[in-house]
């Protein structure tokens, strides 16, 4: 990248316009605030500036301007998806991903089973293979 050029924070998700996740699972987290734009919504996820939890996800309410972060994504239990035209939903791709970039050290996917259906070696694991 070159100087003077800053990254989109946005790179980071994965949108799904008109979207909301409903927590069922009252222990999720949410924090809300006043945001003008999307980009500053996923700035602060990213960074988990001023969150008590790890930002997993963001929705934005493009009529109110309001942000809600998220501890929770689609993927996890406890959580409902409503249809909602005034929100688009913003999920960090690293938790939502079902591939293994590299060597797979920041991998937070679901996927725990081979191709074949075998259950994947853990990673602080050495047995069945050393790494």
């Amino acid at each position: 990248e070159g100087k003077g050029k800053r990254r989109n924070p946005l790179h980071d998700f994965k949108k799904t316009r008109e979207l909301m996740l409903i927590k069922v699972n009252k222990t999720l987290e949410v924090k809300t605030k006043l945001l003008n734009t999307t980009e500053q919504c996923a700035k602060r996820c990213s960074r988990n500036k001023g969150l008590s939890f790890t930002c997993k996800a963001f929705a934005y309410d493009r009529v109110t301007k309001r942000c809600h972060w998220l501890s929770f994504n689609s993927l996890t239990n406890g959580v409902r998806k409503k249809q909602d035209h005034a929100f688009d939903l913003y999920e960090k791709k690293d938790y939502v991903r079902n591939c293994i970039i590299g060597k797979g050290a920041d991998y937070k996917g679901t996927i725990s089973v081979t191709k074949s259906g075998i259950q994947c070696q853990a990673w602080n694991s050495m047995i069945p293979h050393e790494h």
